[in-house]
């Protein structure tokens, strides 16, 4: 039996599981998840490779308890798909290299397979010249950026990378949305532990973070944002419709949202926030963003013993009194999933299935 055919009956197992338990919370293990969710990205259309990657973008969130970016994003990604506004089968293109950059155009596609397609010349690029900047154009990303870095930690490297969108974030001052929340992401390697790893948008909060206080009915800290009449508010509603998001810090987070849509917009030859559009669909987000991915190697400049510095310096920070360091919620939510599985509502999880169809959608164009 093929692996193909495997998890095909590994899902049909799965579906059944899922129809007893409906109506209820139940526990799956990752495989599990994975197993399903990449079986609903085929069914709306994307290869089986794809489909894999793109089930690891929304389930290792879950898993590592980042919920803004995990479940919550399947179904943007499902209307995006169904409704063709994102390439299902993009022509992935390096349209400009050198020893140590990569330009690539992502025809429209999801952001995900894209670097996937070119991480080898990523990671070749940066052993060979000690950095290489990835600059992606023409994008669909709405995913958690840590997932880009991560892995390239892992295998000693330091890695940064920010990307833009939609138009959801004021400058300060300033009332009306000119930036995406434009969030960016670092990683490096420490001697002996996980990564060191951060992930934050420029906004105070998160788009996804404000849409899960609306669903649940919860304010939101003030700063977050201004309603439609230009005027502070907490309710997470009053902000998406027809409001906007406030960058944190002042004009100190405006500057960095700026400096995101430079590296991510303005040096990719992609689309500014405010020039991408809003399609007439239930995602808020689109795509043609662009995408800034910078990788360097210490050992080529000489920092045999980075990850031991790195350690050190994390010593120094929990001894002055930091009680936690970058990605460790994350690594002790990721531990628990792994030791107890990951909570999930069957409702939902049908749900996905019922929105798609299992015939392959022929949408192949970009917008």
């Amino acid at each position: 039996m093929t692996a193909s055919n495997n998890q095909q009956t590994d899902f049909q197992a799965l579906m059944r599981s899922l129809e007893a338990a409906r109506g209820q919370s139940i526990h799956l293990t990752t495989a599990q998840l994975l197993t399903w969710t990449s079986g609903i990205f085929q069914r709306a259309g994307l290869s089986d490779k794809d489909a894999t990657t793109m089930a690891r973008t929304c389930v290792y969130p879950e898993r590592d308890g980042a919920k803004s970016h995990g479940l919550f994003r399947v179904p943007n990604y499902l209307d995006a798909l169904t409704a063709g506004n994102v390439n299902i089968n993009p022509n992935i293109t390096i349209v400009q290299e050198t020893p140590s950059l990569l330009v690539v155009d992502a025809d429209n596609g999801l952001a995900q397979p894209a670097l996937q397609t070119v991480q080898t010349q990523l990671i070749q690029k940066t052993r060979e010249t000690g950095l290489c900047a990835l600059l992606l154009r023409r994008a669909y990303h709405i995913a958690a950026l840590w997932m880009d870095v991560e892995p390239l930690a892992k295998q000693g490297f330091v890695a940064l990378t920010c990307v833009n969108a939609s138009s959801f974030v004021a400058p300060a001052p300033g009332a009306s949305a000119v930036y995406g929340t434009n969030p960016m992401a670092f990683a490096c390697p420490r001697e002996g532990h996980e990564p060191l790893v951060f992930d934050q948008a420029s906004s105070l909060r998160a788009r996804g973070d404000v849409q899960l206080a609306a669903l649940d009915g919860e304010a939101v800290p003030v700063g977050t944002g201004l309603n439609q009449k230009g005027e502070p508010t907490q309710d997470p509603k009053a902000i998406l419709e027809g409001g906007t998001l406030l960058p944190f810090g002042g004009y100190k987070g405006a500057s960095i949202a700026m400096m995101v849509e430079i590296l991510a917009a303005a040096l990719t030859g992609g689309q500014f926030s405010w020039e991408i559009e809003r399609w007439n669909q239930p995602t808020p987000e689109s795509a043609s963003a662009g995408q800034f991915l910078l990788c360097i190697d210490p050992t080529v400049a000489g920092q045999t013993q980075f990850a031991h510095r790195i350690q050190e310096l994390a010593l120094k920070l929990l001894t002055s009194g930091q009680s936690r360091l970058p990605g460790d919620q994350r690594y002790t939510a990721r531990a628990l999933a792994d030791k107890e599985g990951i909570e999930v509502d069957t409702e939902l999880l049908l749900s996905w299935f019922e929105r798609t169809d299992s015939g392959k959608h022929t949408s192949t164009t970009g917008r």
